[in-house]
């Protein structure tokens, strides 16, 4: 069997919801909103004989602002007619939040899949619990999940997403996998990193391996996708069900349309001259100026991907400086216009990291979160913040 053949089976999380190639998308909070979520889509569709195929999921979502109806999460939940299967990304540490977010969002039919969130390392996040902090309190984390699959009630698929622990002493994955399948999860997503590498170092893909052959559910593998060949390599690797891919595809969602051509066996990868990545930047742009419904605003929002589609092109910093400062589609085109669009892609940046990196960290905790594994008891204050997103 060769690399191509190995992870063509599609991820089944329901006779309805499905992904074919067996890639998601990954929740990045001010990224994956509904503008990237159809780039993305669109370029995985274009190599996949107009399907679309893979999950893209949403930016995370906080239970406690959704069953409030918080205005600025009731639009990030928001999927356009073409986006389907809806997935959403749900963020709580309350138990009964949790299940009353599901079952609003069952019975409010505002997505098809529900994920959660136990892999975020944010230090606002895991200082109330949440996030990767969540899994070392195990009762509390099954109840959880629990809360989430009985409000399902089979309508929707529930699944999964954790790193390996919060740190190298403390490691919760194999427990929380297990248990999470026994609350009937669809699937368990990994990330081969724990809270305390934050976004450093190498991940640790040998814990994706042990979760796939000791889980009877499919296991996903995520951490350094940089490039499709990677995705087939952690397949290779670990014998994992599929990928998700974060910040592999920032300034580059075209990394979509190769996963597809690589898990059908196609060798042909994207490697766009600097015309075809204005391009996209142009589509980016206008697919954000219209989910937000202004041009100005939808442009000031695409200005942190500048530095990522242009990575390793010669571009001046006055250039560069000037579309991150930009505020029209108009000016954009004027300073597209002003580049050397014959560059060629720029082979140096392959396989290269993108978005965040940062060093080993202390965790910030509750106070005597780690001494207390079988509490299940919330965090006081944890579920206060009623903001959104």
């Amino acid at each position: 069997m060769t690399e191509a053949q190995l992870a063509t089976a599609p991820l089944v999380l329901s006779p309805t919801v499905s992904a074919d190639p067996p890639v998601v998308l990954a929740p990045m909070a001010g990224i994956t909103n509904t503008a990237f979520r159809r780039l993305c889509r669109e370029q995985l569709a274009a190599a996949n004989g107009g399907a679309a195929g893979g999950l893209f999921v949403s930016e995370m979502i906080t239970t406690r602002a959704l069953v409030e109806r918080n205005a600025k999460t009731m639009r990030l939940i928001r999927f356009e007619p073409d986006e389907w299967p809806r997935s959403v990304q749900l963020y709580g540490i309350d138990p009964d939040v949790v299940g009353a977010a599901v079952r609003m969002i069952v019975q409010d039919d505002l997505a098809d899949h529900v994920d959660l969130n136990f892999g975020c390392p944010v230090p606002k996040v895991t200082r109330k619990g949440g996030g990767s902090a969540l899994p070392w309190r195990i009762e509390l984390f099954a109840d959880i999940v629990n809360a989430a699959v009985r409000n399902a009630a089979g309508a929707v698929p529930v699944t999964v997403k954790m790193r390996i622990g919060i740190d190298a002493e403390h490691h919760t994955y194999r427990e929380a996998a297990l248990r999470a399948q026994d609350a009937g999860v669809k699937q368990v997503a990994l990330h081969g990193r724990t809270a305390a590498d934050f976004y450093g170092g190498t991940a640790d893909w040998a814990p994706i391996a042990e979760l796939a052959d000791l889980l009877d559910i499919p296991v996903l593998g995520n951490g350094d996708i940089w490039e499709a060949d990677d995705a087939l390599r952690m397949v290779r690797e670990t014998g994992c069900a599929g990928v998700v891919v974060g910040r592999g595809c920032l300034g580059r969602p075209w990394l979509f349309a190769d996963l597809a051509r690589a898990f059908t066996g196609s060798p042909g990868r994207a490697m766009p001259d600097l015309a075809g990545v204005v391009r996209t930047m142009r589509r980016h742009a206008e697919l954000l100026a219209q989910w937000l419904g202004d041009e100005a605003r939808g442009v000031i929002d695409f200005r942190k991907h500048v530095a990522w589609y242009l990575k390793g092109f010669a571009v001046g910093s006055d250039l560069r400086t000037a579309m991150a400062s930009s505020s029209s589609l108009a000016e954009l085109d004027d300073l597209f216009a002003r580049l050397d669009l014959t560059q060629p892609f720029p082979p140096a940046v392959l396989g290269r990291p993108r978005g965040r990196t940062t060093g080993t960290r202390t965790v910030a905790l509750p106070e005597g979160w780690l001494a207390s594994r079988g509490s299940r008891s919330v965090p006081v204050g944890a579920e206060l913040d009623h903001s959104g997103g």
